[in-house]
């Protein structure tokens, strides 16, 4: 698989949070990968079709193979080979790749088994990882989501994210980051959102006037969700380039739990009026409402018109009571 291209033409880093918009300048790429990593545990990729998440993921792992970190690549979709493809010597050398795309249930019996599936080389790369900072690759997490009951994936992935290390591991590490690549529209908004839950930090991959752009969601704790959204281009040595965004008026960021979807589509009757069909609404009488005319017959009979009277004299079986006027009720 090429690199992907260079789109010069898309624009720069806006970060926005509830109450006010940043610019950032342009060159701030190494400040926008350090914060998708600030946090640690889990980081959420929700790619699309139309805008595809595997440069970002990527550009990641460079970022923590730079940084002197043991990056561990679960393989699900590309081979070994495509994947290393567009990094450097000194990036690979820090990779340890899990191929797998070529045996995924371990037919072939060549090379290093693992008896327990995809979720034994987890543990297995938990139990491998040295007593420092390391990075899970995830390429990608709807593979394993659709191979896999979800709880399992779902407790696997907090148990990496949330331990310093994994029940039954003797070395500890310092702290671990977990990379997941999702493709969103692969899976209902339920499994998304339980996903979400786990996360610390969630990027949603989306664009703007042909430009890519990922909205960022941090997960702090004890402190309110901050969002981030950054406008950029991966070069095809999976570097960010950073420039200005389209015009802040034309930007939307969207909630990570909000389907924007406008539920009067795809239906099948017409639930607007025209102008014509509200006038004649609004002019239509009830059966049960009385016009103005029919009122005033009603309580204002005209002079001669018969009326009719009801006289009643209580006996002595009444015996009303007035403060219980039930005391005849057997209850």
């Amino acid at each position: 698989m090429s690199a992907p291209p260079s789109h010069p033409e898309r624009a720069g880093l806006w970060i926005v949070t509830p109450s006010e918009s940043v610019e950032v300048g342009v060159g701030s790429q190494s400040e926008m990968l350090d914060s998708l990593l600030a946090l640690g545990g889990l980081v959420l990729l929700r790619d699309s079709v139309e805008w595809e998440g595997r440069g970002l993921l990527k550009a990641l792992i460079k970022k923590s193979a730079l940084r002197g970190e043991q990056v561990h690549v679960l393989g699900c979709e590309v081979s070994e080979e495509e994947f290393r493809e567009g990094f450097d010597s000194c990036v690979n050398s820090r990779l340890i790749y899990y191929d797998l795309f070529r045996d995924p249930l371990s037919w072939s019996k060549t090379g290093e088994a693992f008896p327990e599936g995809p979720l034994g080389v987890l543990r297995a790369i938990c139990r491998r990882t040295d007593p420092g900072p390391a990075t899970i690759a995830l390429d990608s997490l709807s593979w394993l989501l659709l191979h896999l009951p979800c709880t399992a994936v779902c407790q696997t992935l907090h148990a990496l994210s949330h331990q310093n290390s994994y029940p039954g591991d003797s070395s500890p590490v310092k702290q671990v980051h977990v990379l997941g690549l999702l493709h969103e529209e692969l899976h209902g908004p339920g499994l998304v959102g339980a996903l979400s839950s786990l996360t610390q930090t969630e990027v949603i991959l989306g664009g703007l006037m042909g430009q890519a752009s990922a909205h960022v969601l941090f997960r702090k704790p004890q402190q309110r969700p901050t969002y981030q959204t950054s406008w950029f281009s991966i070069l095809p040595d999976f570097s960010l380039d950073l420039q200005e965004g389209p015009p802040l008026g034309s930007q939307h960021h969207p909630d990570p739990h909000t389907s924007l979807v406008d539920p009067m589509t795809h239906l099948t009757f017409n639930l607007h009026l025209s102008k014509e069909e509200r006038e004649a609404k609004d002019s239509l009488i009830l059966p049960f409402q009385f016009s103005s005319e029919k009122q005033q017959v009603l309580l204002r009979p005209a002079p001669g018109q018969a009326t009719s009277h009801i006289f009643y004299e209580p006996d002595a079986y009444d015996d009303l009571d007035q403060e219980d006027p039930d005391d005849d009720l057997d209850i």
